[in-house]
């Protein structure tokens, strides 16, 4: 199928993510070398959908879906997303990522380089094209105006040719591998999708232990995201697989995702509440007797999930004073030595490994 087939059927709704896919982790790097592979005609792999009816689709996004059969992008996600972003100029309708990463990026025609955006580098070389401009006018277009710039008729051959092909890359095509029948299911799905991105920008066990949470929980990703904004607004900024480390302390008192495996859902609805509960709790008390009021100051973070798996063993004990100094003073060490020890001792006796 060709690149541009694929960019309409995302407008169109008969292309999207499943809910379990996670956001967009590609750097401006991998987008410059993914153009400068299509520009130099190197392969750059196929795509891997899943066909489903679009009344069994839980997608990403808001954008609509087409009636009948609908192409779930299990594998190419950053791929297709980044040609989204060079071709359209804006990203997709599923985007979750910076846009900054997916957008400006320029060609220079003499050098045959690609650069995202530098307002001191190009503003005096009338050579540094964007590539959105060329993708969406055409070559000849982008031809035409630069020659009211400078006289580039000596070479008008070569620069047409290099415009040509970066505007053709619209037309290569993607070998799409499918997945078909009533017999692939979500766990079955997520299990392929997990196996086959291993490959490729490795997933981390936190993705990898989400994407099977969302199979039987579609809105776990949104409902974690909305609490990481909540907190993100009282300036802590933190991330969806901390957030689940948390939730994992709770529920198992483990650190491998892997212990997550036999946690139903409803348990895990329960577990999200509770470690939500009980950040609130550490941050205020963190905040208010150690000063450490934001996200610039907030050291040991990775020691917050055994903090809140001892605070979730004590349910709605209040913690004595002394207690609660024996915490943040060991708090407070795992952030000055920047590690997180193996195991947490306070007054009470117990002992959490983690």
């Amino acid at each position: 199928m060709k690149i541009s087939d694929i960019l309409n059927q995302i407008d169109h709704g008969a292309m999207a993510l499943p809910k379990f896919q996670r956001g967009y982790v590609w750097n401006r790097e991998q987008v410059r070398n993914l153009m400068n592979s299509l520009y130099r005609k190197f392969p750059i792999g196929s795509l891997l959908v899943w066909m489903i009816q679009s009344d069994e689709a839980l997608t990403r996004g808001d954008g609509p879906i087409t009636p009948g059969v609908v192409n779930l992008l299990l594998d190419g996600q950053q791929r297709i997303t980044s040609l989204y972003g060079i071709v359209r100029g804006k990203p997709p309708i599923f985007f979750d990522g910076d846009e900054k990463i997916i957008t400006g990026l320029y060609f220079h025609l003499d050098d045959e380089i690609f650069e995202f955006y530098q307002p001191v580098k190009m503003k005096d070389d009338p050579f540094w094209i964007n590539v959105t401009d060329i993708m969406q006018k055409g070559a000849a277009s982008i031809f035409m105006k630069l020659n009211t710039k400078v006289d580039v008729q000596s070479k008008m051959a070569e620069y047409l040719g290099r415009l040509n092909t970066i505007d053709q890359i619209k037309e290569v095509d993607l070998h799409n591998e499918k997945i078909t029948g009533q017999d692939k299911t979500v766990d079955i799905v997520v299990e392929i999708f997990n196996k086959v991105n291993s490959g490729g920008t490795k997933l981390s066990k936190g993705d990898l232990a989400l994407a099977k949470i969302c199979a039987s929980w579609p809105e776990a990703r949104d409902e974690m995201k909305n609490r990481l904004q909540k907190w993100r607004g009282a300036g802590f900024d933190f991330t969806l697989e901390w957030y689940l480390r948390n939730i994992n302390a709770i529920l198992t008192g483990e650190a491998l995702f892997s212990a997550l495996k036999d946690v139903d859902t409803i348990t895990f609805k329960n577990g999200l509440l509770e470690a939500e509960k009980k950040i609130d709790r550490l941050l205020n008390l963190i905040s208010s007797r150690l000063g450490l009021d934001h996200n610039r100051v907030l050291g040991g973070r990775g020691a917050l999930p055994l903090l809140s798996k001892y605070l979730s063993e004590h349910g709605t004990t209040r913690l004595d004073h002394k207690e609660r100094d024996k915490m943040l003073y060991w708090y407070v060490h795992t952030s000055l030595w920047g590690r997180t020890q193996a195991q947490l001792r306070v007054c009470s006796g117990r002992t959490y490994r983690l």
